[in-house]
């Protein structure tokens, strides 16, 4: 008779089955329906194939492609679909890495002296949708290290036989779909049938495991979906998109620029985006006013010995430019705040009648991100951080965390942001003085004080192993803007060893010593990363309080130049950002061209206006809204700015 396991699932039920039962065993007790859409499965914590063996008791999570970790497995599956489909097109090409991405996947090449372009990608997605119509198994099987040396050297595939040098003897397995085997660890989908709508996106050269001084190779990228409705909503969404995209929005409409002379990742800010800065920050600062925040300024560079106390230089040093040698000491340009928020601090005797402590800065940081990484606004070298951090007591800090995510949502509520997901990121006890501050105790009380607010707030959050700081727990927020692309904006962390690392504190009722909790918050991100997102998630058309002209004023003919002259200088008493179209075009040109530099309102003057001293308002996308005077004008304007619509 066989041995039996337990299985827990999700909705805290505990199944009993014999050793040796699968993930998709179990879905078809559930439900046949259920087994028909498991693409894998979580056990344990970590993410097998649905057909794999269970041996011992377990909590098991089916995934499907409704999960995050079931769709990054249909696309798993689909990069060693993507493989075999070269090889058999393309006879001798050497494999390099195949992983799946956020939205579908990648296979880099070496095609020798041969190349794909676009031309090619349609015949590259027929032979893919041959090979997954064969529903053959997706098979797992262990080898030792010696054979699949053997296997790939045989192959003549020196990229695998690299992969192997670095992997270790009994950890090694190879997957076979068909006629084609990988070295890979899995997991993968059932069987290929499941993949039913193919599309090859773009094709780009990347550098062997990203080394400059390696070989560049061919990297293929694609997508697949369970469902060709879903390729095709997929389809429109990117085109979507393309319109949407920031880089194309922001040269438009004259946001940002780089420039070579300045240097990769480093935006220029040109007048209109200088004004949304502006429109941001006084935002933002009568916001943390209001709750309790102090402004504090800090340079952009410190000593070496700052960064090594801080644990920037043992844990961060890879993404810090490297030092300046200034007076035989070493200075490195700031890539966070915290560690100067914590000398501020530090700078007078605090009692615990001066806790929280909440400081708030808009600091330039610099962050030395690899060129292959740098994308528009998103990943930026130079970034303006709506950054603070709060010194509290260990009594405080519920209060004080739960008081930073309710600002997150309140500025998700304005920015008419309805969708988002917390991440709550925490620590791996196997990194522990590698990766993350060497304090197991501590890890653990402060991840559960996390957990219990998020809990008690009822927000939509999910725990993520292995992501926190490496001074403690955080939470991320997802958010996505109004066709659904995701971005990982703002963050709250907790940081329970800068204030011993800093020798930080503060005397208690007792007139004793204490080290104060720390929160690092975020909730705006960067300026960079935050407007691109407004940029996609607006399509341009950002509400008049952040617009960087909100009105253009048309004259009919050059007649009328000094009445428009006269309101502009009326409008800036009013904070009104303004400006008068003084080109020798027709009435028509102007509203049109507006209308493309997406400015929110229009006021036409002409010879009744003059004579009245009113405007006629027009609205972007809206159209006319008839004739008003100067100071109903003004309400109105400020009705809609108030509004943040």
């Amino acid at each position: 008779m066989a041995d039996k396991i337990k299985i827990s699932l999700p909705d805290g039920s505990v199944r009993e089955y014999d050793a040796g039962v699968s993930a998709m065993d179990i879905a078809k007790s559930i439900s046949e329906g259920l087994a028909r859409n498991v693409l894998s499965a979580e056990v344990n914590g970590e993410v097998w194939d649905a057909n794999r063996a269970i041996t011992t008791d377990a909590t098991l999570r089916l995934l499907t492609w409704n999960d995050k970790e079931g769709k990054s497995t249909f696309w798993h599956s689909s990069a060693h679909l993507l493989a075999e489909a070269l090889e058999e097109l393309y006879p001798g090409v050497k494999l390099g890495i195949g992983p799946p991405i956020d939205h579908g996947f990648y296979y880099d090449i070496d095609l020798g002296d041969r190349s794909i372009s676009s031309e090619d990608f349609k015949q590259i997605e027929a032979k893919m949708t041959e090979l997954a119509r064969r529903n053959v198994s997706f098979e797992r099987r262990d080898i030792s290290k010696a054979d699949a040396i053997a296997y790939f050297q045989e192959k003549g595939d020196e990229y695998k036989l690299e992969l192997i040098d670095g992997l270790e003897d009994g950890q090694i397995t190879f997957y076979t779909q068909g006629n084609f085997t990988d070295l890979c660890r899995g997991p993968h989908i059932p069987a290929t049938g499941t993949i039913k709508a193919i599309k090859i996106t773009s094709v780009a050269g990347a550098y062997w495991r990203g080394d400059q001084s390696r070989k560049q190779m061919t990297r293929v990228y694609g997508i697949t979906f369970p469902k060709k409705s879903e390729l095709d909503d997929y389809l429109a969404m990117m085109e979507e998109a393309k319109k949407r995209d920031h880089r194309k929005i922001g040269k438009e409409l004259e946001i940002f620029a780089f420039d070579d002379d300045v240097g990769p990742g480093l935006p220029l800010w040109l007048p209109n985006g200088a004004a949304i800065i502006e429109a941001l920050e006084t935002f933002a600062k009568k916001t943390e006013d209001e709750a309790g925040y102090q402004r504090v300024k800090s340079p952009h560079i410190a000593k070496e010995t700052m960064y090594l106390k801080s644990g920037h230089l043992p844990y961060y040093e890879d993404s810090m430019f490297p030092a300046m040698e200034i007076d035989n000491e070493k200075y490195y340009l700031k890539p966070m705040n915290c560690p100067h928020h914590h000398k501020i601090f530090g700078a007078t005797h605090k009692s615990y009648r001066d806790l929280p402590a909440r400081y708030a800065e808009y600091g330039t940081c610099y962050r030395y991100e690899q060129s292959g990484e740098l994308f528009g606004l998103m990943r930026v070298r130079s970034l303006q951080m709506n950054d603070a951090h709060i010194y509290c007591t260990e009594a405080q800090f519920a209060e004080e965390f739960k008081s930073v995510n309710n600002l997150y949502l309140k500025y998700f509520e304005t920015f008419n942001i309805d969708k988002y997901v917390m991440r709550f990121s925490k620590h791996d006890p196997a990194k522990l003085g590698q990766k993350y501050i060497d304090a197991p105790e501590m890890w653990l009380k402060t991840e559960k004080m996390v957990r219990d607010v998020l809990v008690e707030l009822g927000v939509n959050f999910v725990e993520v192993e292995d992501e926190a700081a490496f001074y403690g727990p955080k939470i991320d927020i997802q958010i996505y803007s109004a066709i659904g692309r995701e971005f990982t904006l703002a963050t709250n962390q907790v940081d329970f060893a800068q204030s011993q690392r800093f020798d930080l504190f503060y005397t208690n009722e007792n007139n004793e010593k204490e080290h104060p909790l720390i929160i690092h918050r975020a909730p705006l991100s960067t300026h960079e990363r935050f407007i691109g997102f407004l940029l996609e998630h607006y399509a341009g058309n950002l509400p008049v309080w952040l617009c960087p002209k909100q009105v253009a004023i048309l004259p009919l003919s050059d007649k009328y130049q000094d009445y428009a002259e006269k309101l502009l200088k009326y409008l800036k008493k009013y904070d009104i950002r303004g400006l008068v179209d003084d080109r020798s075009e027709s009435i028509g040109k102007k509203i049109r061209d507006a209308e493309i530099k997406k400015i929110p309102l229009m006021l036409i003057v002409g010879e009744n206006e003059e004579k009245e001293n009113t405007v006629s308002v027009r609205v972007h996308k809206e159209g006319d809204k008839g004739g008003m005077n100067w100071e109903t004008f003004i309400n109105f304007f400020n009705n809609l700015k108030e509004e943040r619509k």
